[in-house]
């Protein structure tokens, strides 16, 4: 998987390609660690995004939480295989995702 991030202002972009599954998700943990402090939107490019574990959901969920105190997170561009991951797991319900 490769990461790619855009700083504008307070706004994070992160572009994800590949695969975010067990051992690429630590990689992404660490990076957006990194990049969360002062940024008030985070928003995920998911179009490159081809597969998605349990491991990329904790991640994510991890994001989500810690934007809710400081500001929003947006997945955009999800794929069909990665929308039915979020929608079975009930992530379709937690995360803001736009098309």
């Amino acid at each position: 998987m490769t990461i790619e991030k855009k700083v504008n202002g307070n706004e994070l972009t992160v572009v994800l390609t590949g695969r975010l599954d067990t051992t690429t998700a630590p990689n992404l943990d660490a990076e957006l660690k990194k990049d969360l402090e002062g940024t008030e939107h985070l928003i995920f490019d998911f179009e490159a995004l081809e597969y998605l574990s349990s491991a990329g959901l904790r991640v994510l969920l991890s994001a989500q939480k810690t934007m809710n105190k400081q500001g929003d997170m947006v997945i955009r561009h999800v794929n069909e295989t990665i929308a039915e991951i979020f929608e079975v797991t009930g992530f379709s319900d937690i995360l803001t995702i736009e098309e």
